[in-house]
């Protein structure tokens, strides 16, 4: 077993999302922070405050860079973080004529936390549409199956007669309103990260706030103030990821509740067994109360990591890099499996 179940070789075919995945590859984020600094670049050269033939030769340079990946890893080990060694290499491409005036005014945390917001933004964009399919996928059972009796179950006993549509609006009704929550928070997450040493715009005066309209607008984000040491944003998506995981957990945990009592629901393709072969074990469903487990638990650590002491915390920021990748994931796995489970119902209610 690898130290990650989402990067498994076999167990990320279950728990895992490629898609969601591989916008924590290190590839994409080497991608997303040179898209920084070349906007960068090019922002300060528009905004006069780099001169206009260093900008051009900055991105001339990164048109064509490709940074060694051991040294990056050798610069990590030493600073914590990838982007002096980074930009030490850029600068080199650049030549020493224009080398100084790249990542003028910015430090390692802009570079990092808006390739963050930037990859984070394509995640979202598929979660988003996982999200819509199981939406979809719910209002079809309730099309098919809506009209069917089933027993209401409070407190795990017999109830009172409802439908099934009762029961299938208490599984879809909740993603709807994360619909609503997502569109809601993008705008607070999805924006730039820019404010240099210790978010004073130290080097750059009073060119910093256009400097930081025109690097938001080339690469397509909010702008906003400097957050180095503000993480609410990521903490509320976090919760986001943590609720959209749970009203999906309650699904599976329904769905594999009707399945041991065997007469409320019918599953095709459920998971075998080494000892019984006559069982279909209701794995997907088993899997999205333990990936909302997962999440609900994970969430606490990114509420610790809000607590960044003074101006940059490394511990906390460091905190984030281990969980948050892993809710996503988590998250787009989760509502894949439960788009599968949804497909696999043949019959529900009677």
């Amino acid at each position: 077993m690898t130290v990650s179940p989402f990067d498994h070789p076999l167990l990320s075919g279950f728990l895992g999302d490629d898609e969601a995945a591989r916008h924590f590859s290190v590839e994409a984020d080497i991608a997303a922070m040179l898209a920084f600094e070349r906007a960068l670049a090019e922002a300060e050269a528009e905004c006069g405050a780099i001169p206009h033939e260093a900008g051009a030769a900055i991105v001339k340079a990164l048109a064509a860079f490709r940074p060694d990946t051991a040294k990056l890893r050798a610069g990590v080990a030493k600073d914590g973080v990838a982007v002096p060694e980074l930009v030490r290499q850029i600068r080199a491409a650049a030549g020493a004529q224009h080398g100084e005036f790249v990542h003028f005014g910015a430090t390692s945390q802009d570079v990092i936390d808006t390739s963050l917001v930037l990859r984070l933004r394509q995640a979202i964009d598929h979660i988003g549409l996982l999200l819509s399919e199981n939406i979809v996928r719910l209002a079809g059972l309730k099309e098919e199956f809506g009209d069917r009796a089933l027993t209401a179950m409070t407190r795990m006993q017999p109830a009172i007669p409802i439908t099934a549509a009762d029961r299938i609006a208490s599984w879809r009704t909740p993603l709807e309103r994360h619909q609503q929550r997502l569109k809601e928070l993008s705008g607070r997450l999805l924006v730039v990260q820019f404010g240099g040493a210790a978010g004073t715009f130290d080097k750059l005066g009073d060119k910093a706030p256009a400097v930081r309209v025109a690097l938001a607008a080339k690469l397509d984000l909010g702008d906003a103030p400097q957050w180095h040491s503000q993480r609410d944003a990521l903490a509320e998506f976090a919760a986001w990821l943590s609720l959209v995981t749970g009203s999906l957990g309650k699904f599976g945990q329904d769905v594999a509740l009707m399945a041991q009592a065997g007469a409320d629901i019918e599953l095709s393709g459920g998971g075998g067994s080494s000892a019984m072969p006559h069982k279909q074990n209701p794995v997907k469903a088993e899997a999205l109360v333990a990936l909302a487990r997962f999440n609900a638990t994970q969430l606490s650590g990114m509420h610790q990591a809000l607590v960044h002491e003074q101006e940059r915390s490394g511990a906390a920021w460091t905190l984030e890099w281990l969980i948050l990748p892993q809710m996503v994931v988590a998250t787009a796995a989760a509502l894949r499996l439960a788009a599968e489970l949804a497909g696999q119902i043949e019959s529900l209610g009677h």
